[in-house]
């Protein structure tokens, strides 16, 4: 507890009387805690009160020349090992989520690097609103935390989801956050880790093409997992509409010779390479510079697919002494039985499993429910957000890599 600091972000919501207790009770543990309040805020709690509880000032503007911090929107999150926004409202979620920076907390969060954790509050209609959710997802996707509102009786007198979460719940999540960064902290140091992730496209002309339905988000959070435990990350990824983690080399790549050759080029020196992209299995055999013509006379057309080169074949032929090679699998049907021969024809050390059909899992969420496959067992895991199955992932890995040496 000594020296960790918690940074709490608390915005103009009717449950930030709470966060009083909050405050107290991780004060009260050692952890040093600094709070920001919005403007709307402060109606609610006067910020002598969180001072007095966190035997810190409180920061309620950018320029009032008041506190300590010259520029304060940057040394509180240098100070901080987490940031806590709780109750955050539904503006906050959408100024973090456009980039928004036009206040003290705003600016905070957007000059952040540090593991962020969002408590949401407010009427059931404004979370359950299409913009807000879209926030949420997007926030989600950035590697935050969102630690989810509960249903009842709220302050509008409104039923339904939207009441902050137990402050237990808020507490432990902190805390919990706090001991995983210690633990995973330069888990992956002088680590080179090698990721794909994303469709391959196959194009057919300048309009039409072959892919499949993934989105890179089980690539792109390993990615930043792997980053977070201190590797060297290079992430090759196809066409995706996602943000470039923080810190992570990216090498795009559109079809699957492409992500072929960017794969070999980097892997040769990486100690774990991770094949998470969707591969089409084939590409059109003739394609065509300029856009096809419908021929109106025709109700059918053919084209001859040829096979694309299996990448996770090649690396697992061509693996390293002490390289680990992780490949994913997926299935909609006999999963364990499918993935094993796949683990075993591939000659990797890891495989990741999952069934389409399985709710929570599958292209596009941001929960995945998988199977570990290893030369000598199968573990199979609850659901999950896909960084925390890529810390994971890169753990086993990283126990493999020991046993191999």
């Amino acid at each position: 507890m000594e020296n960790r600091n918690i940074l709490i972000g608390i915005t103009g919501s009717i449950a930030a009387y709470k966060i009083c207790s909050l405050v107290s009770s991780l004060s009260k543990q050692g952890y040093n805690v600094k709070v920001i309040e919005t403007k709307h805020a402060t109606a609610f709690i006067p910020p002598l009160t969180l001072a007095a509880l966190s035997h810190h000032d409180v920061y309620t503007d950018e320029f009032n020349g008041e506190n300590e911090a010259l520029i304060p929107h940057i040394a509180l999150t240098k100070w901080a090992d987490v940031f806590c926004i709780a109750p955050a409202d539904a503006n906050i979620l959408a100024k973090a989520a456009t980039g928004i920076a036009d206040d003290l907390l705003s600016s905070a969060i957007l000059a952040c690097n540090k593991p962020i954790l969002v408590a949401p509050a407010m009427n059931v209609h404004m979370y359950e609103n299409p913009a807000t959710q879209a926030n949420l997802n997007t926030l989600r996707l950035r590697g935050w935390q969102v630690i989810e509102p509960e249903s009842g009786v709220l302050a509008c007198q409104d039923t339904g989801k939207g009441r902050l979460a137990d402050l237990t719940t808020i507490e432990h999540a902190i805390i919990n956050l706090l001991e995983q960064q210690n633990s995973d902290q330069d888990l992956l140091a002088n680590k080179k880790v090698v990721i794909s992730a994303g469709p391959t496209v196959e194009s057919l002309d300048p309009v039409r093409f072959l892919s499949n339905h993934s989105t890179g988000k089980q690539g792109y959070a390993i990615a930043r997992a792997a980053q977070k435990m201190g590797a060297d990350v290079v992430l090759v990824s196809g066409p995706v509409h996602l943000e470039k983690p923080q810190g992570v080399r990216l090498i795009p790549v559109v079809d699957a010779r492409q992500m072929e050759e960017a794969m070999k080029q980097e892997s040769g020196d990486a100690d774990f390479v991770i094949m998470a992209a969707a591969v089409a299995d084939f590409r059109f055999k003739e394609t065509f510079d300029q856009k096809m013509k419908k021929e109106n006379d025709r109700d059918t057309i053919t084209f001859e697919l040829v096979k694309n080169p299996d990448i996770l074949a090649s690396l697992g032929a061509n693996k390293k002494p002490g390289q680990v090679l992780c490949g994913f699998a997926m299935e909609t049907e006999n999963l364990d039985h499918n993935a094993r021969a796949k683990l075993e024809k591939k000659n990797c050390d890891l495989l990741v499993a999952n069934n389409l059909n399985t709710e929570g899992a599958g292209f596009g969420t941001d929960t995945n429910v998988v199977s570990l496959l290893l030369k000598d067992s199968t573990q199979h895991l609850g659901m999950q957000n896909k960084e925390e199955l890529g810390r994971t992932i890169l753990k086993t890995m990283l126990q493999l890599q020991k046993g191999q040496a």
